[in-house]
């Protein structure tokens, strides 16, 4: 099938939230709505930390105890509504929107891997925006971490989903999206992260061997992440290599910027592609 999807969009889970108030930061999710239109694709994070926060609003303020794995599940599970309900209220009403939860077996058996790309391309000519999310609620690490392992001991190259920058760019790759664009809480790559002026603007070759190189030498300034569970900047930019590899320009950008000003190169981010 010819892709129909030409941009696809991934927001972290920080770039979601008010940390000063715990709670969704519905500025963002608005102004995020607003833009979204059939032929674009957005991959959310925030279904774990929005049910946590919505969890503890309901509960005195008190953590879940016990195994953490299934306290993930729990706030997830309690999240997802909210997360949907909320790009449902600020997305244009006269576009439908699709909720995608996949798992990493969706992307390591061709079947429903081939099943799902249709789903997603499908969604344009139907006037439908797909938002998709790693299905956390039903996903044990144990059995994941056994069933990837398995896949491995038969020297097939595996697709893992650990986070949704690995998501977003393996569905870049397999709609043939033009553009993806990392939403984040910062302006993209910073040599210095206490000064903005030492955003990284572009990371571009004629090559790949050469973009690798590039990347390389910016992954030595990216240290730590946003979150516990999150695999921060330098995986951002192992992926959006892989993205690059297959003709996706990506831009890593702050959530606060519109879609199209970072398209246009007019608000700061740092991009990644191979030059055409």
């Amino acid at each position: 099938m010819k892709s129909t999807v030409n941009l696809v969009i991934k927001i972290g889970s920080m770039a979601l939230i008010r940390k000063e108030d715990n709670d969704l930061d519905y500025n963002i999710i608005s102004k995020l709505g607003a833009q979204l239109k059939p032929g674009m694709l957005l991959i959310s994070s925030g279904a774990t930390e929005i049910g946590r926060l919505d969890y503890l609003k309901r509960n005195d303020f008190k953590e879940l105890a016990g195994d953490i794995e299934e306290i993930k599940t729990d706030y997830a599970s309690q999240g997802q509504s909210i997360l949907m309900e909320n790009y449902r209220t600020f997305i244009n009403a006269s576009y439908s929107i699709r909720q995608v939860l996949v798992e990493h077996s969706h992307f390591n058996d061709n079947d429903k891997r081939d099943h799902i790309i249709n789903l997603l391309l499908r969604a344009p000519s139907q006037n439908a925006i797909p938002i998709v999310n790693y299905n956390d609620p039903v996903s044990s690490e144990e059995n994941r971490k056994m069933e990837l392992n398995s896949l491995k001991g038969d020297g097939t190259k595996v697709v893992e989903c650990i986070d949704n920058d690995e998501t977003a760019a393996e569905i870049a790759r397999l709609v043939k999206a033009e553009f993806l664009i990392i939403l984040t809480s910062v302006d993209g790559i910073l040599k210095d992260p206490d000064d903005p002026s030492s955003l990284i603007r572009d990371i571009s070759a004629d090559s790949y061997h050469d973009l690798k190189i590039k990347v390389n030498d910016a992954l030595v300034y990216c240290n730590g992440a946003s979150r516990s569970g999150s695999a921060g900047a330098g995986a951002k930019l192992r992926y959006a290599l892989k993205s690059a590899k297959h003709g996706t320009t990506v831009y890593i950008a702050n959530v606060k910027f519109n879609l199209d000003d970072i398209l246009s190169g007019k608000a700061r981010s740092t991009k990644i592609a191979l030059k055409k």
